[in-house]
C-alpha cells in the first residue's frame, strides 16, 4: 500500500477491515476506523466513505486512547 497522508479518499484504501463503535448511533452519524498495514489507523466519516479520510500513527492513536481512558477529554462529551 502506497504511504497514506491524511484527507486521501477512503475510498483509495483498500484492503482494509472499516469498524465502528457498539456505541454508534442508529442515524449513521459514526466515525469509522480501520487498522492499517503499517500500525496506522485511519478514521473517515461513515455517511461519507469514500470522502476524505485522517491517518494517524500507531504513536498517536495511542495516546489519544489512553487519554480517552484517563477521562482527558470527558469536558468535551455534553
Amino acid at each position: 500500500m502506497p504511504e497514506l497522508v491524511n484527507g486521501v479518499s477512503a475510498g483509495r484504501i483498500a484492503g482494509v477491515t472499516w469498524r465502528k463503535s457498539g456505541r454508534s448511533n442508529p442515524n449513521g452519524n459514526c466515525v469509522e476506523v480501520a487498522a492499517l498495514p503499517d500500525g496506522g489507523v485511519a478514521m473517515r466519516n461513515s455517511r461519507d466513505p469514500e470522502g476524505p479520510a485522517l491517518i494517524y500513527t500507531q504513536a498517536e492513536m495511542t495516546a489519544f486512547v489512553q487519554g480517552a481512558r484517563d477521562g482527558d477529554f470527558d469536558d468535551l462529551i455534553v
